[in-house]
């Protein structure tokens, strides 16, 4: 029986297909796997078809219906691995393919494809070019160190007419996969050393020195998934997504699943770039290690403890004995409950809203200088963040981080603020999250050794987002040693106002750090029009000692540019956005892989009726819709954290709404809070468009913010 495989741009073409052209290519391939390899060759249903002219000899099409075929590589060395390539109107199929050629990387031993046509047209106009040119892009690395890196003799006549990254970039789609990659870390200032050690030893497998086509199938599952039976066919083909969600690239599984590290390490990357995947599998690998290990997996929202959830469930294939093992909840849940179990009574949370009152009234009756926004800052910052209970170790405090000095007496007053604090919530018995989180963390540290820790292993994701006082909670509730602490994170999606330094908490990763580089969600237009957002804006790294930066960050996908746009009034860009959503429902998107985002709800309960009259299925993110509910989604900016969609619409970028004054201190009052405050404004709107997966619309009602990366007729 011929075995199937799918190349990642077969998922492509086919997740955009309407339902009954879906319909036809699962009975395509239903019935691909039901012959041998000889009845395939004659059956007349399929028409298994050479291409005429084809620049590949193993390129073959399949019938879908009248209107569509299948385009397939066809092995030729005895082998049955045949591997589905597209899904392609009839018209196009033929010449389509015929311009395609599959080889084997030399270096990597991966299968990919170029544009072999375009290539051999292109290079000699601009080998002309190149001729005259003041600098050329590789002109440093010689033809022996390229093909040392898996540069074939085609590509590296094209790569020697290169003077720029923009013409590397335009070449992106017509080069092999392997062999782009590489020239695009090189262009970007890594060396041949570390581009062999990212992407040649990441990729290429111990035992790989063949070349044929079923063996370099198998050495290239991060562009290619291999499919075993008809029960797994069926199950992918139903849901081409999933699989994205729990598969890892080479690079990402040699740091999910090695063996052991010798302490905490981290992985970190921008948005995109497998992370939370990546912590998946390392729960997986802890729980495979051990039959009675208990793992805490842990976040920062409800929303994102969910989705960590029914992902990890489907990495496990439901196996219950398994999943009882592992602990999903956010790092306030937690400290709540070692509270309530210490205490054995509810405790009674005071929100952000009522905390601000708090402080107000506190701020009034002492007559204190200071707005309520400092005092909670300085509490959150200083106090909770460095566990202080006396005002003498207040008087003696570092306050990193904090723009405006405060002398000794002035400190005296501002503990007397936190003191009048602590007693009006001790009145009404309540306590905020990170008061619980910080009480919860003396508890644990003072529990006997001989009960042992809650936890063998804590797994956290979206790291940038935890305070000092929830790490506190993280480092007891585990022991310290080999693998206790795995943390994903990224500080450029750092969207609440959190600092730390690891280090200073226990919790030292020097040597165990991992950086993820590639964008598997967004398109490279998509992905540079959003980091734009950040253009030159200083981010500091999650341990706090140093910058971060988005160098070398990329995406192997494209297509359109995002959409950017000015309305003269909400009303016109709620009109706006509907008419979008039904541009691309009418390409083929579903209404649940579109999502609208704004900074308020007011903006989204026009967009929802607008949608509603329209007869356009809309839900709102808030009320949880499960995975097979229909509807646009919609949401605030805050809560896209963790989500993704096809297609995505951010509404309100507006001057006065991002940055939204309330949300920013004066820079009077404190100039480096001001600074944190306008990036974390940033990082919300950078975010927020990098949940779009193919089409990005960015729009806004009067002026735009100031963040809004905009063309040159629109600044």
């Amino acid at each position: 029986m011929p075995q199937l495989a799918f190349a990642n741009s077969f998922w492509e073409s086919y997740d955009v297909l309407e339902k009954p052209v879906k319909a036809g290519v699962r009975k395509a391939m239903a019935k691909f796997q039901q012959l041998t390899v000889a009845e395939l060759h004659a059956d007349k249903g399929l028409h298994l078809e050479s291409v005429d002219k084809a620049r590949d000899p193993r390129m073959r099409t399949i019938r879908i219906n009248d209107f569509w075929r299948g385009v397939v590589l066809a092995p030729d060395d005895g082998s049955d691995v045949f591997l589905l390539i597209n899904v392609v109107p009839h018209d196009d199929a033929y010449s389509w393919a015929a311009k395609r050629l599959y080889t084997v990387n030399t270096a990597t031993r991966g299968l990919e494809v170029r544009n072999v046509v375009a290539i051999e047209q292109l290079t000699p106009v601009l080998e002309k070019a190149a001729a005259v040119a003041p600098t050329l892009l590789f002109a440093a690395h010689s033809d022996t160190v390229l093909r040392e890196l898996g540069i074939d003799a085609q590509v590296l006549r094209a790569v020697r007419t290169i003077t720029d990254q923009a013409q590397l970039d335009a070449f992106g789609t017509l080069l092999p996969e392997d062999q782009f990659e590489v020239l695009q870390y090189l262009a970007e200032g890594f060396s041949p050393e570390e581009v062999y050690r990212d992407v040649v030893t990441a990729r290429r497998p111990a035992d790989a020195p063949s070349d044929d086509l079923a063996s370099a199938i198998h050495n290239t599952r991060s562009r290619i998934t291999l499919v075993t039976g008809p029960q797994e066919l069926a199950e992918i083909l139903e849901k081409p997504f999933a699989a994205w969600r729990v598969f890892l690239h080479p690079s990402q599984r040699r740091v999910a699943y090695r063996v052991s590290y010798g302490g905490p390490a981290q992985v970190t990357g921008g948005p995109g770039t497998g992370k939370t995947v990546v912590a998946l599998h390392r729960v997986k690998h802890l729980l495979s290690r051990s039959e009675d290990s208990r793992v805490l997996l842990t976040t920062y929202t409800n929303a994102l403890a969910a989705s960590l959830r029914e992902n990890l469930a489907l990495l496990l294939d439901g196996d219950e004995a398994l999943l009882r093992r592992v602990d999903v909840t956010t790092v306030n849940a937690y400290a709540h409950r070692v509270l309530q179990a210490a205490g054995g009574r509810a405790l009674a949370l005071v929100g952000d809203r009522e905390e601000r009152q708090i402080w107000q009234r506190v701020g009034k009756r002492l007559g204190l200088p200071w707005p309520e926004q400092f005092l909670s800052q300085e509490y959150r910052h200083v106090v909770l963040a460095q566990d202080i209970g006396t005002l003498d170790a207040y008087r003696r405090a570092v306050r990193r981080g904090r723009g405006s000095a405060l002398p000794v007496a002035q400190r005296e007053r501002v503990w007397e603020a936190i003191e009048l604090f602590r007693a009006e919530l001790s009145a009404r018995g309540g306590r905020t999250h990170l008061d619980v989180c910080a009480q919860a963390a003396r508890l644990l540290a003072e529990r006997p050794a001989s009960d042992g820790h809650d936890y063998d292993h804590v797994i956290v994701d979206e790291a940038q987002d935890l305070h000092p006082a929830q790490w506190r909670v993280l480092r007891v509730a585990v022991g310290s040693g080999p693998d206790d602490l795995f943390i994903t994170g990224d500080p450029h999606q750092r969207i609440y106002d959190s600092r730390v330094s690891l280090a200073s908490l226990g919790i030292a990763v020097t040597g165990r750090s991992s950086r993820l580089r590639i964008n598997y969600r967004s398109t490279e237009e998509i992905l540079g029009w959003s980091t734009g957002i950040l253009k030159e804006a200083a981010v500091e790294d999650l341990g706090g000692g140093g910058a971060d930066s988005l160098l070398g960050y990329r995406s192997l996908l494209h297509g359109g540019s995002p959409q950017v746009r000015g309305h003269a009034s909400e009303q016109a860009e709620a009109d706006a956005i509907v008419e979008r959503i039904e541009e691309w429902i009418g390409q083929g998107m579903r209404p649940e892989e579109i999502g609208v985002c704004a900074r308020f709800h007011l903006l989204l309960d026009k967009v929802h009726d607008r949608l509603a009259a329209r007869g356009i299925p809309v839900v709102r993110v808030k009320e949880a819709p499960g995975a097979g509910t229909a509807g646009v989604r919609l949401a605030t900016m805050h809560a896209m954290k963790g989500l993704e969609f096809r297609g995505v619409g951010v509404l309100g970028v507006s001057d006065g709404v991002l940055p939204f004054a309330r949300e920013v201190t004066a820079a009077a009052t404190d100039r480096l809070q001001h600074e944190a405050d306008l990036l974390r404004e940033r990082c919300l709107l950078f975010v927020a468009c990098t949940r779009a997966r193919e089409a990005l619309h960015v729009s806004w009602s009067g002026m735009p913010s100031p963040f809004v990366p905009l063309p040159a007729e629109l600044s």
